[in-house]
């Protein structure tokens, strides 16, 4: 009986010459058979790398480019010289903008969180909310504090609800010594506001109990003592 012909595979390929050349043999008749497919997909993957590389570039200019458009308008800001920051002079772009204009460089996004700040100081809470909603950080300091700023345009707007809710965002954010204290005890203030006399005897709790050493503490736990002896009447 004749021995049935084994398939060669793997490891069997690379020692036998006489299989490598078949296998050689399938790939170039494969690639004659496709070489168009295979030309369009290269030429598409080649796009799309020369696209990313290009839009890096580009953003790195864009971004270049808005901080130094930024550099009067800051400067403004930290004067408190808001309608010129914002505005801009000349042929300076104010941040409103360069928020607009280059929002989606890291400088613009920036310029978002001083259009929001810049507003807040100004009274005009539903555009500061707007614009620090749409602000983003990895910094883990920066975001939080954005965070309880959208929480105080609420409270400014009496709206104690959604105050609360970002006040929260704000306590859960990357939970530190030193800022985290001060958001829970907004929190709890809104809490109060809203009614909620629950939720804020539970603010004030966390305050007390994960940061002992706030300066904090003490007010903490006098609205807390208030709060328990009004629920006992």
């Amino acid at each position: 009986m004749a021995k049935q012909k084994e398939d060669k595979s793997g490891i069997e390929i690379l020692e036998s010459a006489e299989a490598l050349q078949q296998e050689f043999n399938k790939a170039e008749s494969f690639f004659d058979s496709n070489k168009k497919v295979l030309g369009i997909i290269g030429g598409a993957i080649l796009i799309i790398a020369l696209g990313i590389f290009g839009y890096n570039y580009w953003m790195k200019q864009q971004n270049a480019e808005t901080q130094t458009a930024m550099f009067d308008s800051v400067y403004y800001f930290e004067a408190d010289s808001l309608d010129l920051a914002l505005q801009g002079t000349g042929g300076n772009a104010g941040l409103l903008e360069v928020a607009e204009k280059y929002g989606s460089t890291a400088a613009g996004n920036l310029a978002k969180y001083y259009v929001g700040v810049a507003y807040m100081k100004q009274g005009k809470f539903d555009d500061a909310i707007t614009y620090l909603k749409d602000f983003s950080s990895s910094d883990l300091i920066v975001q939080g504090k954005t965070y309880a700023l959208i929480g105080d345009a609420y409270m400014e707007k009496e709206n104690a609800e959604e105050a609360i809710s970002f006040y929260q965002k704000a306590a859960d954010y990357n939970p530190n010594k030193e800022m985290t204290p001060n958001y829970l005890m907004k929190l709890a203030t809104a809490f109060e506001t809203s009614g909620n006399t629950s939720g804020a005897m539970e603010a004030y709790s966390e305050l007390i109990e994960k940061y002992p050493t706030s300066i904090s503490v003490l007010a903490a736990t006098k609205y807390k003592s208030k709060l328990e002896a009004e629920a006992g009447n």
